[in-house]
């Protein structure tokens, strides 16, 4: 009589564990083990330190120490040592790294969430911590995981022009793969080595934590779940690549908003980001009569119509568009006034920084900083024509500056006002 309800309990709590995640018979797949875990692993190895670089290569385009209005994160502090002055050569530089940054960054969602699923399990080993080195390594983990989602969803939702974060993309998306990249280090540093020796050997080790104690039957192999992940990572590129070219390619690109077809046609019919519209421009302050360019320098301030711009020197140069969310133009054939020649108006001949401010009244970079070496290139121009046409209203007429590997966002259109000084 008195063991009989003690034998019930024990039934029951087997039972009940059975079905809970804390319970290794809970895991019941046959594909999870050290190897598919390995292989994933070390995917993601290679893929995240290429995300990681071209994202720190991305933010330094911006030149963030330039000025205030670049500096999306001003208390980075020592997070900043990395940064440079940005080059101006070759002129597809930043086209290549953030089409590289983006793309990857789609590609790998499926190997980073079979990742998460074949270590599941671990995330719910009892008890949570057997030492204070395991407890270090869970909480590492935890970071990484944590930092891992946070990265990729911040990083699609702004892909998709979907801004629904309580902050500004530039600050949690920095700091977060600081943080992100942080843990991956250390955890890459405990498991590589274990990982290249499990890839080595020809079998399983059965004895792993990761291997179901009571697996249920297979409907596929491992080497048929790594191809199926990597088949959904084709797909992802396939329909998110074609957005850094013009033409048939960018209709592949499916998952991306300025995939399909070109809004428009003629010369100015290739992607844009913002519309007129949206940037709250009215049409009547850009005529002939009501638009000047503010020209401030040294000696002075200018004010120039839009038929005064015309009457100076002006010069061609083939460029691209690329914006931090992947997608880029080919080269479209600008022609305006050299942005050197404007700063030689106001009595700079010397390398300049410049201060540009745009009839834009909401959004990020309506005012942006360009440093001495891009007005100095050649071909840094304030546009006037693009392909052999004025530009159009949602293109940046009357006037926009076009800049050699700058970001789209510092390309600023609808220009009213350059000063020119050091800044």
């Amino acid at each position: 009589m008195g063991r009989g309800p003690v034998h019930g309990v024990v039934r029951t709590y087997g039972r009940a564990m059975t079905w809970s995640p804390f319970s290794p018979g809970f895991w019941r797949s046959p594909l999870r083990g050290p190897r598919f875990t390995s292989a994933l692993g070390l995917v993601l190895l290679v893929g995240i330190t290429v995300l990681f670089l071209t994202g720190l290569v991305s933010y330094a385009a911006y030149n963030p120490d330039l000025s205030p209005v670049n500096d999306k994160t001003p208390d980075k502090g020592i997070l900043g040592f990395y940064l440079f002055a940005w080059p101006t050569d070759p002129h597809w530089l930043y086209r290549l790294n953030q089409g590289v940054h983006v793309t990857l960054g789609i590609t790998l969602i499926p190997v980073l969430l079979a990742k998460l699923w074949s270590v599941v399990p671990r995330l719910f080993t009892l008890p949570p911590a057997r030492s204070l080195a395991h407890a270090l390594e869970r909480i590492s983990l935890l970071l990484l995981v944590g930092g891992a989602l946070f990265e990729f969803v911040t990083g699609v939702l702004n892909v998709q022009l979907d801004y629904v974060f309580p902050g500004s993309f530039y600050p949690l998306h920095f700091y977060g793969a600081w943080v992100f990249f942080a843990a991956f280090v250390a955890h890459a540093a405990l498991k590589t080595p274990a990982a290249v020796r499990n890839l080595r050997r020809l079998r399983q080790e059965e004895s792993s934590d990761l291997v179901a104690p009571r697996p249920d039957p297979p409907t596929v192999s491992r080497r048929g779940a790594l191809w199926f992940v990597g088949g959904g990572s084709l797909l992802l590129f396939a329909t998110t690549a074609g957005q850094n070219f013009d033409g048939p390619l960018r209709r592949t690109a499916l998952l991306a908003p300025h995939g399909g077809a070109e809004p428009g046609s003629g010369p100015n019919g290739f992607q844009i980001n913002k519309t007129a519209g949206y940037a709250g421009i009215v049409a009547a302050e850009t005529g002939e009569d009501a638009w000047r360019l503010v020209v401030t320098g040294r000696t002075g301030t200018l004010r120039l119509s839009r038929a005064q711009l015309a009457r100076l020197p002006l010069h061609s140069a083939a460029l691209p568009i690329a914006c931090v969310e992947g997608w880029s133009t080919s080269d479209q054939w600008w022609r305006g006034v050299r942005l050197s020649d404007l700063a030689a108006l106001v009595g700079h001949d010397d390398p300049a920084d410049v201060f540009v401010e745009s009839l834009q009244r909401r959004g990020a970079f309506r005012r942006a900083a360009l440093r001495g070496n891009q007005v100095a290139d050649p071909r840094s121009l304030l546009a006037l024509y693009v392909n052999g046409e004025d530009l159009s209203f949602d293109h940046g007429h009357p006037a926009r500056v076009i800049v050699p590997a700058a970001p789209g966002v510092l390309n600023t259109k609808w220009v009213a006002r350059l000063t020119f000084g050091e800044l």
